[in-house]
Parts: C-alpha cells; structure tokens; sequence
C-alpha cells in the first residue's frame, strides 16, 4: 500500500471511535481501541464485534481492546481522542497521567462547552502541557459511523495549526473508501462541525410534526447562514461553510436517520419529553449541551442566531416544539442576499 504502518490508540470505544478503528485496521496499523468498559473491551476481543455500539460488524483482527490507559498508549506517536465533547476533559488528564513522550492527538468529537465557550482542540490545549503535545489535529465532515463500518465511500476533512502534521493524519486514514481532504481553518472546521448538530435537532423536530422537505429545506439553509454567521465573527473562513465541515456535515445530519441528533429532534416533534429521548437512545446527544454554548456565543458576540435561540426554549423551557417552528416559518421578512453579503464582509 505503500504507507507507513503505525501502532495507534482510539479512546472511546462508541460506534465512531470502533469505525475510525476499522478504516485505520484496513490500512494494516495495529489499533488499540481503549474503552473504560472492561466488560465491553472483554467481549469485543472475545467476540471481535461492538455489540454495544455497531452489531453485525466484525472487527479486523488489527485491532485490540484495552481497558488500561497506559497500556493503550504506551509508545505511541498518535492517539485518536473519539470520547464525547462532556468527557475530553477527564479523558486528556487522566492521558497526561500516562504518557512520557509526545504524541499527536487527532480528536473527533463536534461540540462545544458550555460556559467557557470553548472549541474541543482549545479544551486539549489548555488540559495537556506542551511538552507531551506534538500537535492537535481535527477530523470531522459527513460521516456516519455505521456507513464507514461497511466501507461506504465517505469523505471527511482535516484541520490543525501544524498542517505538516494534519497532512500525515490524512495519510494515516486515507484509503479507497475512505476519502480525506485538508483544510487550513481550524476555527471553521470546529464550528461547523459541533453547529450543524444544533441544526439537526431543528430539522428532526420538523420531521416530527410532519412538515416535509420544503420546511426543512428553508431549516438547513438558515441553519447554515447562522453557522457562518457566527463562525466568521469568530475568523472563520467563510468559504469552510461550503465544504465538507459546512454544508457537507448540515446535510448528512440533517437527513439521516443515522443522526442521533435528528433523531431526538423527531422524537421531541412527535411529543416525547428530552429526559426520556436521552434515556432510550443511551448515547451522547451532542447538540443538545451546544446548543446551551451556541446560545451564550451568540448573546457575548452579538451574532443572530434564532434557530438556536429557540431550539433552547424548547429543549431548557419547554417550549412547544410547533410553536417554535411555526414562529421560525413566521419570522420577520429580511433579504437573503443582505444576509450573505453580511457574512462574506463579517
């Protein structure tokens, strides 16, 4: 295959961290996939499959489960963090516990915290010192943990402030199903990604009451406006939000029935209470806690963002889900061309 094989630790043994296991698995490096589950790191390497997580799928015998930090890390040049945005924090000082070298860490959550404001590579940064960090590199775009598990072609992008490094995280993933380009905005590539998720609660709430294709068409295109619109105040390029981490990742989430996000969006269209949604899906809901930062990004930065104003009224105040798509249909009228020429000129 012509690339360098390397040992490479996935923390976070979800269904995202077992797939970017697998892509790494089939371009022959050896994957420690670490979960704190000893029961779950006991059946996979017992049964080769993440029943928890992607059921049906064989895991490659390139990958090993470990449920020992240290050991998972141990020697290693690279560290894929795949554990909720809630949990980088905790995962990055018990990692710093451990380590005794520098690693690069490639980390593929899309979130933002609530309260600080800050962006999951601005989390690491501040949490792991520099002298066991070579470079922080995002992966993020259009992809859906149980497509990449079945090798559907999926394309995904690459961001970091040392491109050098990104550049040879493309290599490391880059195989004929699985597409990565590289894109020097970090700040864009971040945003967009943990953004859209607020998106797609809106879009799955409109599905819910059974609005259709137009309304959720007009709910993808605003949505994507109020992305750029806060990404740029904050330097973005605004020409990531036509890429792969913009429009790419808005769409994909918006549409799927993969998405865990549209997903609790439907089920809030269709009457079902947020506590309850949260307990039966058992997985982490990302929009649903950046919505509460997006929220309080747009009120310091002065930036308009009405689909998350009201989506927070509906998942914090109870607000009625028809009546919060029903007064986004309704909104006062403003000139989309205005608000593109605002963005392009932030």
């Amino acid at each position: 295959m012509g690339k360098n094989i390397e040992k490479i630790a996935v923390l976070g043994a979800g269904s995202w961290g077992t797939a970017l296991s697998i892509v790494l698995a089939d371009n022959g490096h050896e994957v420690r996939l670490w979960s704190y589950n000893q029961d779950q790191v006991k059946r996979m390497n017992e049964t080769r499959i993440n029943e928890t997580y992607l059921p049906n799928i064989e895991l490659p015998e390139q990958i090993t489960a470990y449920s020992d930090l240290q050991v998972s890390t141990e020697g290693l040049d690279t560290i894929v963090l795949a554990v909720p945005t809630k949990a980088i924090r905790e995962v990055v000082r018990k990692l710093k516990g451990v380590l005794t070298k520098k690693v690069t860490i490639v980390h593929v959550a899309k979130g933002i915290e609530p309260e600080t404001l800050k962006r999951i590579s601005e989390m690491i940064e501040e949490e792991m010192p520099e002298s066991l960090l070579h470079a922080i590199v995002v992966l993020s775009g259009p992809s859906h943990a149980e497509e990449v598990s079945l090798r559907h072609p999926t394309t995904v992008v690459v961001t970091s402030k040392n491109m050098k490094e990104a550049e040879r995280i493309q290599d490391l993933f880059m195989n004929p199903n699985f597409r990565v380009y590289t894109n020097p905005d970090i700040v864009g590539v971040e945003i967009g990604g943990a953004l859209k998720n607020i998106i797609a609660l809106a879009a799955g709430i409109s599905d819910g009451l059974g609005y259709g294709d137009n309304a959720k068409a007009a709910l993808i295109t605003r949505g994507l406006a109020e992305i750029a619109r806060l990404g740029t105040k904050l330097g973005a390029n605004p020409l990531t939000f036509s890429g792969l981490a913009g429009i790419g990742d808005l769409i994909v989430t918006c549409t799927s029935v993969h998405s865990r996000n549209w997903r609790t969006g439907n089920m809030l269209g269709k009457g079902e209470k947020l506590e309850d949604i949260l307990q039966k899906l058992g997985q982490a809901v990302e929009g649903v806690r950046t919505t509460k930062a997006a929220r309080q990004m747009a009120e310091k930065y002065k930036v308009k963002m009405p689909i998350t104003m009201i989506l927070y009224e509906v998942l914090f105040e109870d607000l009625n889900p028809k009546v919060a798509v029903d007064e986004l249909m309704t909104r006062m009228k403003t000139s989309e061309m205005d608000d593109l020429v605002n963005i392009l000129t932030e």
